[in-house]
């Protein structure tokens, strides 16, 4: 009995799937625009949708911006180049909300049902409208997000010059252009055991391939980054894996990328998105630090910063602001994936990051960054599965944006405040003595140290004052 409900479960799951999937090869007659075999569209995407204003903290409407004025300046720098906001192509024009229990629940009026490269063009011209009616400049991409994948190596690059030369005359009389681009080297089963650390050498080489091609139409749309996130460059049991082996397989595969970025004249930041794990069970890099010990042994720390995704961070057992901060002290700080996770959930979310205490501590650490430029806050976040109407597209970056405005208004009130400062200055005050001079001088060996405690006796130990630190931090929120 329970093997014909299963049964019947699929049954109802793939005809659901077949009637949804039927039904969205139509446009539907509610909206002013047509579907056909073409790109073209006639009238808006997004038409009932406003270009999205800023109208102060007191404001209901849910399309304005409450708390992210763009040309307003905090701490002598306009909140946009604070920012640098982005818009992620894969979520925002690709997400279906299906899961692994369920279809898909989103099926916008411009689609028509299919991959086509006519269907992608479409999908691009969309992605323009969405990005001035939100008044962001930037925005990122997957390779095969923008255009779909061909027969060969060939044909999908023949398949993303046609879209790319429409994203060129898109950019046309206007700011947009690229935060970063990537290639997608995880959802084609080729990529099962990794791309730059596969197994297969022929594996390595079509991913090498791949990401050339990736490089080149980023810096050709004038994109200022190009990230690499090893979603499958890690194992799943290291019985069947020869680690050492990868590693420098990966290593090989950065360098060779380096040195094409260098001949081709693309002066963009190469960045490493550190994740944990999922899909495989262990993914190289892990994060920040691991990142950043690769990086140093295999010479190419001088060549890469990271891209710091915040759910990523959660997913390594840290905060986002640790993530942040261990990247930045390291020199490696270089963008920002603005999302978060659910605590009570064990993988990526991709949520909009709408806690402003969180906020304020990333911005925290790029004011003492001093900005993260050329990269930015590229919003890696999807909507919910049940949210299924357009303009939930548009709520979701307004309250992801307004959450970290919010958070950098905080974060400048605590730099003017001073008194989170003191308390951290104050806590550390006894180093600013001789010893403590020459010790971080590196003048102070273990022979003159044990002389100094002789002489000083007991130590006193001062109050960390966490809950004061906690205190101020609060009041600023």
């Amino acid at each position: 009995m329970k093997k014909f409900c299963f049964f019947m479960i699929l049954v109802c799951l793939s005809l659901a799937s077949f009637l949804v999937s039927a039904e969205s090869q139509t446009c539907p007659a509610d909206l002013e625009g047509k579907c056909s075999d073409s790109d073209d569209w006639q009238g808006e995407f997004f038409p009932g949708i406003p270009q999205i204003k800023y109208e102060g903290p007191s404001s209901k409407n849910p399309l304005a911006y409450r708390w992210y004025n763009a040309e307003e300046e905090i701490l002598g720098r306009k909140m946009k180049d604070w920012f640098r906001f982005s818009v992620a192509f894969w979520h925002t024009f690709r997400g279906t909300g299906g899961d692994p229990f369920g279809a898909a629940t989103k099926y916008w009026p411009w689609e028509d049902g299919t991959n086509s490269v006519s269907m992608a063009k479409r999908r691009m011209r969309a992605n323009f409208e969405f990005l001035k009616k939100l008044g962001v400049d930037w925005w990122c991409f997957h390779d095969r997000d923008i255009a779909p994948d061909g027969n060969t190596l060939e044909e999908s690059n023949k398949n993303l010059d046609e879209v790319i030369e429409l994203a060129k005359e898109l950019q046309k009389g206007s700011k947009i252009r690229p935060l970063w681009g990537t290639a997608q080297l995880f959802l084609h089963p080729r990529y099962m055991h990794g791309g730059a650390t596969s197994s297969e050498v022929g594996v390595y080489a079509y991913a090498a391939a791949q990401v050339k091609k990736a490089m080149e139409v980023t810096h050709y749309l004038g994109g200022e980054n190009y990230v690499f996130w090893g979603g499958r460059e890690g194992y799943q049991t290291l019985l069947n894996t020869d680690m050492e082996r990868e590693l420098d397989h990966m290593a090989r595969f950065f360098e060779a990328a380096v040195a094409y970025k260098k001949k081709i004249g693309f002066n963009g930041t190469l960045l490493i998105e550190p994740k944990p794990q999922e899909p495989t069970k262990h993914q190289y890099d892990w994060d920040a630090a691991t990142a950043a010990n690769f990086l140093r042994k295999y010479g190419l720390f001088d060549e890469f910063k990271l891209n710091i995704e915040c759910n990523h961070a959660t997913l390594s057992g840290h905060t986002c602001h640790h993530e942040l901060e261990t990247a930045r002290i390291n020199g490696l700080l270089g963008n920002i994936d603005a999302n978060t996770g659910d605590a009570q959930t064990g993988w990526d979310t991709d949520q909009f990051l709408t806690d402003v205490g969180e906020a304020t501590m990333v911005m925290m650490s790029v004011i003492k960054n001093g900005g993260i430029a050329p990269g930015g806050f590229n919003f890696d976040a999807k909507l919910r599965r049940e949210s299924t109407d357009v303009e939930d597209l548009f709520i979701a970056h307004i309250s992801g944006m307004d959450t970290v405005a919010r958070g950098l208004r905080n974060a400048a009130k605590m730099l003017e405040d001073g008194r989170l400062s003191e308390l951290v200055g104050k806590r550390y005050s006894s180093w600013n003595s001789e010893l403590g001079k020459q010790i971080e001088e590196g003048k102070a060996d273990f022979e003159y140290l044990e002389k100094k405690a002789k002489e000083f006796g007991e130590p006193k130990v001062a109050s960390a004052k966490q809950e004061l630190a906690e205190m101020i931090f609060q009041s600023a929120m």
